[in-house]
């Protein structure tokens, strides 16, 4: 019992499954395209292997995913019940964009979640026909999480720890934070150009594509909506 409400409410019992820690962000992962164990991990690096599989096992259980075996590893994909999830979790972002907003402390910030976010939604048919390679240079990561290259060739983006050893179309020079509050929609890019808290170099033209290569996070427009309006002075 002590797992559970002990109630008959739907709402109860559909929390007991879903609202665990950690639970929401390993759908939202799977929605977002993630299949395999170790890119849903990259989704939710704090979180420990051991608990990720307990709570995928879990999930499985209820009917919310299923697992297959491709070749010599395991995929994970969302069930139908699985997929109804979809605009719940859409949703809690967009309330989080709206109410809560950033206000992001240090220990949020997360050089590795972003870049990862980054690429998987990358703006693929606003890059050019010729191979991009863009260095991130982070000032104020973890020591190993400071330097990132995302190779977008062929219409698939390719994020790399370690320099693939091509030609350079642009270095962004950034703060984690400055970063990330574009990302989320809570500064413009040209805030954090001004502020130097960002430095883009390379070709003028290239440069100025950059944001729309990158997009930003689903929920920023929502946020720079809520950001219009008096509602923002409780984010």
């Amino acid at each position: 019992m002590e797992n559970t409400y002990g109630q008959f409410c739907t709402v109860a019992r559909g929390a007991e499954v879903l609202c665990e820690r950690w639970t929401p962000l390993v759908v939202r992962e799977l929605l977002c395209g993630s299949k395999r164990f170790n890119d849903l991990h990259r989704g939710v690096p704090r979180m420990s292997t051991s608990l990720l599989a307990q709570r995928l096992h879990r999930l499985e259980e209820f009917g919310v995913v299923r697992r297959d075996a491709v070749g010599k590893v395991w995929e994970y994909r969302l069930t139908e019940a699985g997929e109804e999830l979809r605009p719940i979790v859409m949703a809690i972002g967009h309330w989080g964009a709206r109410w809560i907003g950033s206000r992001l402390r240090d220990d949020e910030l997360d050089a590795g979640l972003l870049m990862w976010d980054m690429r998987r939604f990358a703006c693929l048919p606003a890059f050019p026909p010729r191979a991009v390679v863009i260095h991130f240079q982070f000032r104020d990561a973890r020591e190993r999480e400071r330097a990132w290259w995302l190779v977008v060739e062929d219409g698939v983006a390719d994020l790399c720890r370690d320099d693939p050893g091509r030609e350079l179309t642009l270095v962004v020079d950034a703060s984690v934070r400055a970063l990330t509050e574009v990302w989320t929609g809570d500064r413009t890019p040209e805030q954090a150009l001004a502020s130097r808290e960002i430095r883009v170099d390379g070709a003028k033209r290239d440069a100025a594509d950059l944001w729309r290569w990158l997009g930003t996070s689903v929920f920023a427009p929502t946020r720079r909506a809520a950001g219009q309006t008096p509602s923002a002075a409780h984010s």
